[in-house]
């Protein structure tokens, strides 16, 4: 089975309308693609079919914030008040103590996001920054990794104060216009004179429904998540972090960003994290990678350095996207590396265990809930009913309850549904008391 027969089946399987995949080995490149951009206005999916990164956005932000690093125009390791000295946090110790490079590998201690539109104007970010008066930290900066999305919009807005420009002409400017990446954009109004996709929920008989509105709302959340952009564009995207720098940064400085700066635990996002790459060994090889998500749209970037490898899967169905691209991603590795992902098999179910861990847990946006029926445990992660109410914009719909099994030590994995595959762990106290979850790189907290 070839490449185009793969993703095809795949898709079908996952009942996903649109996917396109995109693979760099060994110096030339192979696309593979599927279906339509959306089930109401159907186009063919081609492979500059303009896709919803999501998170994926985040390696931008980071690296030009490494190459502002490389012209001396920012020092990684400086406080972040020395480039947006108006940061207030409700623990001016933290505001005071927080540092470029801990926004770019998710240790600053900032909790997930600060929900708010703040409008489409130049303004956007500086009134993000604004209502980071009330987000919630997590932790002592640089005391632990949290995925955090209000981190990277920070980081942003340092990109914003350091070049005068607004954060989407300093991002162009910096990297997208010099490397050629001439179909990545962030602005709707660039994206709509293209191919592009929607986002789809599928309903419990698999029909698939165009998610609305089409983007976040908002551009205060460009810089962790606004870009969208073609397989074609992130493979080209992906030669760059394997290359020398192409001239707009030492090697060196680009490669650095792959070297770990915290480790991570009990998560399938990665063994450590570098500047923003998560970094995970897979039977025994190294990669760099990030995945995104936005409005049924999903994304995900593996990188295999030491092979020259890159691979690129987007789809645009809510909630079997993210295993829909997984599988691609896998099936990929396998064949053209020989390089096998296989996941960790759960225990045996323990009653003393899973009531331990059973109970009520959440963040800023969102709650998660454990339960045991006696015989298995489940996790249910929605979004709080206050954000949804408060939303004017649709928000994308809560998975349903998945199966997890416990893995050894604290740490569990998701076994089916939406979430297949990803793992987690539980946090304790000193007194061995269970306070905490986490689930894709982000800590909920016991209620």
């Amino acid at each position: 089975m070839g490449l185009q027969e793969f993703v095809s089946q795949n898709a079908r399987e996952h009942g996903v309308p649109g996917m396109a995949v995109g693979v760099l080995a060994g110096g030339a490149e192979e696309y593979a693609v599927h279906g339509v951009t959306s089930v109401d206005n159907p186009l063919p999916v081609d492979r500059d079919t303009l896709f919803q990164l999501g998170s994926v956005t985040k390696t931008f932000t980071a690296t030009a914030l490494v190459r502002l690093a490389g012209q001396g125009r920012v020092d990684l390791a400086a406080p972040v008040r020395a480039y947006v000295p108006e940061l207030t946090l409700p623990d001016e110790r933290a505001a005071a103590a927080i540092t470029v490079a801990q926004l770019l590998n998710h240790t600053a201690g900032l909790d997930w996001n600060v929900i708010a539109d703040n409008g489409d104007g130049d303004d956007a970010l500086a009134r993000f920054v604004a209502g980071l008066a009330g987000v919630n930290l997590v932790a002592e900066p640089g005391a632990r990794a949290s995925y955090s999305q209000a981190g990277y919009n920070l980081a942003g807005r340092v990109i914003e104060k350091v070049t005068g420009l607004p954060f989407e002409r300093a991002v162009a400017d910096l990297l997208l216009d010099p490397i050629g990446l001439r179909s990545t954009f962030f602005a709707p109004d660039d994206v709509m004179t293209r191919r592009f996709t929607v986002g789809h929920n599928l309903a419990e008989d698999g029909t698939a429904s165009v998610t609305r509105p089409w983007r976040p709302a908002g551009r205060g959340n460009n810089p962790g998540g606004g870009l969208a952009s073609s397989v074609a564009d992130q493979l080209r995207w992906a030669a760059f972090h394997l290359g020398d720098g192409a001239g707009l940064l030492p090697g060196e400085a680009l490669h650095g960003m792959r070297r770990p700066t915290v480790p991570l635990r009990g998560t399938s996002l990665g063994d450590a994290l570098g500047l923003c790459w998560f970094l995970r060994e897979i039977d025994g090889v190294a990669t760099i990678g990030h995945g995104g998500s936005a409005m049924g749209q999903f994304a995900d970037l593996l990188l295999v350095p030491e092979r020259g490898f890159a691979v690129i899967a987007v789809s645009n169905a809510n909630p079997t996207g993210t295993p829909c691209n997984q599988a691609a991603i896998r099936w990929a590795l396998e064949h053209y590396l020989g390089v096998v992902e296989r996941d960790p098999q759960p225990e045996p179910y323990d009653p003393a265990r899973a009531l331990e861990v059973s109970g009520g847990y959440g963040n800023d946006a969102m709650t998660l809930t454990i339960a045991t029926d006696g015989a298995g445990l489940t996790l249910d992660v929605r979004i709080r009913p206050q954000i949804r109410a408060a939303a004017k914009t649709e928000l994308p719909a809560d998975h349903e309850p998945a199966p997890i099994g416990l893995l050894s030590g604290d740490d569990y994995v998701i076994t089916a549904g939406g979430l297949k595959g990803q793992r987690g762990f539980f946090t304790r106290d000193a007194s061995g008391a269970v306070t905490g979850v986490d689930l894709a790189g982000r800590l909920f907290t016991r209620a």
